[in-house]
Formats: structure tokens, C-alpha cells, sequence
């Protein structure tokens, strides 16, 4: 399991948003200056806006926001609005339409629910607070 660059540069635009939270909004340039590319980071901003994550001001000193408070926001909540729900095995959500022919009896079913259950579980406990104050996630 891998998460894509769509995932990474998401957390990296919104932690950049929450250490600048008391700044005002910030223009798409002044995130892009984490070597993210604009056009792909407005797509990024765009999924995290209609996630309810981030809100956008017009104008000449407008730009992007956090919707909602740094200890609001999990980590969970933004690979979820980038990537989609985290599933190890498509197996491993219920009536998701599993194709495998054991189904509810396969073996392995509850080790891989157990997996992305509690991997979920630890998205959704770190918010961007929790990395802000953190030195050792701390990112500038």
C-alpha cells in the first residue's frame, strides 16, 4: 500500500494552510511554493473544498482557508477527500460488492477488516493540530 502523490500533496497543502490558519487566506502561489505544481493543486484544493475541509475568498486578497479549526481536521479526512475511503481489500467492507467466491467465510476476510479498520482508526486520530504541535512532524 502506497499512498499516491495526490494524498501527499493534499496533507501538504492543508498543513501549510494550518500553520498560516492566522494569516488569512493564502493565494495558490504561496502553497505552490512546496514545489507543488499550481494546476494540480487547485484540482487537490478544489476536492478539499467540496469535502468541506478548506473555503476559498474572491478577490484581490483572497485565497484559500481551512473550512474548519487545525484539531478539526484529521488526516483521515484528507486522504479520505483526496484519495477516497481507505480499503486494504475490497473484501473488507461490507456489501462493497466483493467478488471472491468465499466471501463472508474466507479466512483472511476479518484479518484484512481488522487491518484497515484500525489503519483508518489512526488517520482519523491525528488532526493537523496534533502535527503542528509535534516537532518530530513539524513540516516549514
Amino acid at each position: 500500500m502506497k499512498l499516491s502523490t495526490r494524498g501527499k500533496y493534499g496533507l501538504y497543502a492543508m498543513l501549510y494552510l494550518a500553520q498560516k490558519a492566522h494569516e488569512g487566506p493564502q493565494s495558490l502561489k504561496s502553497i505552490a511554493r512546496l514545489a507543488l505544481p499550481d494546476q494540480y493543486l487547485e484540482q487537490l484544493l478544489g476536492c478539499m473544498r467540496k469535502a468541506g475541509l478548506v473555503t476559498t475568498v474572491r478577490g484581490a486578497q483572497g485565497g484559500y482557508l481551512l473550512a474548519k479549526s487545525p484539531k478539526d481536521i484529521t488526516v483521515g479526512h484528507i486522504i479520505d477527500a483526496m484519495e477516497g475511503p481507505l480499503n486494504l481489500s475490497e473484501c473488507a467492507v461490507e456489501g462493497d460488492g466483493c467478488e471472491c467466491p468465499l466471501g463472508d467465510s474466507c479466512p483472511a476476510r476479518p484479518v484484512w477488516e481488522y487491518l484497515t479498520n484500525s489503519i483508518n482508526a489512526l488517520l482519523y486520530s491525528i488532526s493537523l493540530q496534533d502535527m503542528l504541535d509535534s516537532k518530530e512532524m513539524k513540516h516549514s
